[in-house]
């Protein structure tokens, strides 16, 4: 055989070695249960093109068909029982030393209130209202106005309103002694930082936390985006990189075909290096990847998917999946 011949067919004995190493339907069937993750408890849908940092999405609110607010008492009780497993939460110090529930870091876009949330005491964030800016049609009507008065919570309120549910904490600040704060508040309602809680945010944080809590379940963009990319170069040959090694890896449903060994082999592999799986939604032309946003994409997610399924429109998705 000529030297063609000889090297085409290294490469396909080459190409069946790696496929059979990465084959999920022989890898072992994953153990561990589908997580729901319900993003902000039960959100407001609002239009996504050319979002940046600066964007004020309660102005830009779709039509929906709910009165739902995000990050209120309300909300992340009734995404609890649509079937989230998990909720995910923003939270922010006050000024005098409590801890308060909400997502942006000013007060402006969303309440009729103005400045940095940081910097109002618990009885000024109390008298706000957290629908007020919330408009579908450019500010002509606000139909949730009125209805979040006095409803941003306290991280106390949350954990007592669904004490058996995990919460993913996603710290908004860099500042260390938030973490402090976090714990001061597990601990004023009675709890304690344990498995069911995992955390979010900037490595400051999360590394002070870790300091207070070893074994905490903490992630953050960095750490997650490392691990995909290493394995996407990596994974063919069965091996885990470091990256991937007692972490957390976050997989885009568009990009699932990428994955070596997805999904059970890929699964396997995690389980075995300690690292957790989250399954977000389409990654988009910005490199920003939302939770599931329509019941439609519920056909994407593999049937033996067993890690935390990211959902930004847990209405919808809670009730397609009831």
């Amino acid at each position: 055989m000529n030297k063609w011949k000889i090297a085409g067919i290294a490469f396909a004995l080459f190409a069946v070695a790696v496929s059979l190493l990465n084959a999920s339907w022989i890898a072992p069937e994953p153990k561990g249960k589908l997580m729901l993750v319900a993003h902000r408890g039960i959100a407001q849908p609002y239009d996504r093109a050319g979002l940046t940092n600066e964007t004020c999405t309660a102005a830009r609110m779709l039509p929906s068909d709910h009165q739902f607010i995000e990050n209120s008492l309300f909300s992340i009780q009734h995404a609890v029982r649509l079937g989230a497993d998990a909720i995910e939460i923003d939270v922010h110090p006050t000024a005098d030393g409590r801890m308060v529930v909400f997502h942006d870091w000013t007060l402006d876009c969303r309440t009729n209130g103005t400045g940095l949330v940081r910097e109002k005491t618990l009885a000024e964030l109390k008298a706000l209202d957290i629908g007020y800016g919330y408009t579908a049609d450019g500010g002509k009507t606000f139909p949730l106005r009125g209805r979040g008065v006095g409803a941003m919570p306290t991280v106390e309120e949350v954990l007592r309103a669904v004490p058996r549910k995990m919460l993913i904490v996603n710290f908004k600040s860099r500042n260390p002694a938030d973490a402090d704060a976090f714990l001061t508040a597990v601990a004023r309602a009675g709890q304690t930082v344990d498995a069911r809680f995992g955390f979010s945010g900037d490595a400051v944080v999360t590394n002070r936390l870790k300091q207070q809590v070893p074994g905490a379940w903490v992630f953050g963009k960095q750490e997650i985006k490392a691990c995909l990319v290493d394995y996407l170069k990596l994974g063919w040959s069965g091996y885990v990189p470091a990256s991937c090694r007692d972490t957390t890896v976050a997989v885009p449903l568009n990009y699932q075909w990428a994955i070596w060994g997805w999904p059970n082999r890929f699964l396997d592999r995690m389980a075995g290096v300690n690292t957790k799986v989250i399954l977000f939604g389409d990654m988009d032309e910005n490199q920003i990847a939302a939770g599931l946003l329509t019941p439609e994409q519920l056909s994407d997610v593999p049937r033996s998917f067993r890690g935390y399924l990211w959902v930004d429109n847990m209405y919808d998705i809670g009730r397609a999946l009831q």
